[in-house]
This record gives C-alpha cells, structure tokens and sequence, in this order.
C-alpha cells in the first residue's frame, strides 16, 4: 500500500471523487434531466469546486477535456467500462493502460472488477497487471468494488459489499469504491477492507437530505469519503450539493449544518 493521505487523492485524508464515466457505463439516459451534463466541459468546471478531489472519466473525455483543467483539477484515469448495450455476464473491458493515463496526466487509476461475475478470474488477472504497473508509477489504485452477476442473489447485501472490501485489500487496491449497505454494513466494510480505504457510491439521485444522512453515516461508519456522479451532475446547481458534501466529509459536521451550509 502506497501512502494515501500523501497524494492528490486525498484533501485531509479525505477523499471526494467526481465520476463522470456514466456516459460510457449508462449512456445518454443519465444526461437527460439536466442535459448540460452532457457537456463534459460543464462537469470539469463542477469538479474545480474545492470539495473535489478527483475528477473519473474514461480516456477519450481525459484526453479531450483535461488539458483544459490540469492546472484545476487532478484527474483519475478509468481504466476500463463496459456500455449499458452489452447483455452479456457482467464484464468490463480495458480501454487504457497505466502508462498511458499516466502520459495524460493522472494522478490515480481506477478499475471496476466485478466480484461473482463469470468473467472474475480474467478481470482479477487484469487488476493484477493493472496494479503492479500502477506501483511503478507511483499512482494509488480505486477498484470499483462491484459484485455482480448470475450467481449472485442480491450483490447489495452487507455481506457481500464487505467481502468485496476484503477482495479489494487482498489484491492490493488502496481504495474500495463499494455500494452503501447501511451503517452497520458500511462498518463491516470498512472492518474487513483494513489498510484499504473505503469509500461510499453514490448511486442514484436521491433527495439532499436523504443522501447527505447516507454520506454522514459511511463518514461515521469509517469511510474516507465518496464516489459520486448522478448526486452531483443530475442537479440543477451542483455546487450546491457539494457545499454540504464538503461540510460532512471534510469538517465532520452534522446534515442539519450541511444543509444549512448550502442555503447560504
């Protein structure tokens, strides 16, 4: 494990990424509501706001977009994503190597694997290579630590989000980006995960309060912090949620004070 508090990942050991990869894994649909964020530019000009840490996006958007920003924002590459049109067993495949996020600039990598899935042998293999080479270049590794596929029942129960934090810690990744399984869940998680930190999904729009009590209680939980895309870019001002999110992640403080940050 790399030190974590010691790279642009982290603000005060905490860690706030804006993924912006659902263009790829969702398509347009995600776009829809607030068409704006279909505009990468739009959500790179979020992601100056100081609560981010990262910005996730695929290598295509890195490369068109993040030159613009570099001086404002620190990018983590997507190593790999696979479209919503596939309907094949859950699989994702590479679209980028470590050299090459790291010739464009980032300053972390990220790679879904997808514990449960037929394909978990080849994508673990992947990850290896993924992070080893990651290693090489100094850059600290975010798994997506998703289980998924038709050998499992429900891939959101706290058992099974806890062991895909103790599958991230066991093939080396320095950050579990896990589904939120509740309070007790989110401390099993973070109990099995070790020296790997964890970190929140932020999953679908939910109302602020809702998910600012979900974020609060992952923090509370252990957590250092949060993945979120949809609870970011679907709103109609953004930085407005992000002002709360800054407040429960990085001061500690409660939703009420979260909330109110925002109304100011």
């Amino acid at each position: 494990m790399r030190a974590f508090d010691n790279t642009p990942l982290a603000r005060d050991g905490k860690v706030l990424i804006l993924a912006y990869d659902h263009g790829l894994e969702h398509g347009p649909v995600d776009f829809e509501d607030v068409p704006e964020s279909a505009n990468p530019e739009h959500v790179f000009d979020v992601a100056t706001h100081p609560a981010v840490t990262t910005v996730a996006v695929q290598k295509g958007i890195a490369e068109a977009y993040y030159p613009s920003y570099e001086d404002d924002v620190n990018l983590l590459a997507k190593l790999n994503g696979t479209s919503n049109l596939w309907m094949g067993e859950p699989d994702s495949a590479v679209n980028c190597s470590v050299d090459y996020a790291a010739d464009i600039g980032a300053c972390a990598v990220g790679f879904t694997l997808y514990g449960g899935s037929n394909h978990e042998i080849e994508m673990a293999e992947e990850f290896r290579e993924v992070q080893e080479r990651a290693r090489e270049h100094d850059l600290p590794v975010v798994m997506w630590a998703y289980p998924r596929g038709q050998g499992l029942k429900n891939d959101t129960k706290p058992d099974v989000i806890a062991y895909a934090a103790r599958q991230a810690l066991e093939l080396g990744a320095d950050i579990a980006k896990v589904k939120y399984p509740g309070r007790a869940g989110m401390e099993k998680a973070v109990r099995m995960a070790g020296k790997t930190r964890v970190v929140m999904s932020g999953g679908s729009k939910r109302s602020d309060r809702e998910f600012l009590e979900n974020v609060k209680a992952a923090i509370d939980a252990g957590g250092v912090g949060l993945a979120v895309g949809r609870n970011v870019f679907q709103r109609e001002n953004p930085r407005r949620i992000l002002d709360g999110l800054e407040q429960v992640i990085y001061e500690e403080a409660s939703v009420d004070t979260a909330l109110a940050a925002m109304d100011r």
